[in-house]
């Protein structure tokens, strides 16, 4: 059974990697925007790593729009995804019916995971 958006609550965290001079990004913002509200009470973020880099750090982007999405202090997935807001939504309850344990990331992915979420503490 798949679990439902209610199931997904504080302890996740959505984040979108972008940047304001990519098209896609900015035709894909408004759709990710909505799509937390349907995924309350999980945390969103965009993140424009330009405007953002002290947040993002070293890590370098190479593809738009990079997700990282995260259960409590453990990154379940990170990379480049489809800009079609489908796609972010079918992996999103993937994720929350998924129990196995989550693979091994990168130590710069996991620091900007605490990074955000030290953020989102702040506010």
């Amino acid at each position: 059974m798949q679990k439902t958006t209610s199931e997904l609550d504080s302890s996740w965290t959505v984040a979108c990697l972008c940047a304001q001079w990519c098209v896609v990004c900015r035709q894909y913002q408004a759709a990710f925007t909505a799509l937390g509200a349907e995924f309350a009470p999980a945390q969103w973020r965009w993140l424009d790593i330009e405007d953002e880099e002290d947040l993002v750090g070293d890590l370098e982007i190479e593809t738009f729009p990079t997700l990282l999405i995260a259960q409590g202090e453990q990154v379940r997935f990170y990379g480049p995804l489809l800009p079609q807001i489908g796609v972010l939504q079918r992996l999103l309850h993937s994720l929350a019916a998924d129990t196995t344990a989550p693979a091994e990331v990168e130590a710069d992915i996991s620091a900007l995971l605490q990074r955000i979420r030290a953020q989102q503490a702040d506010t």
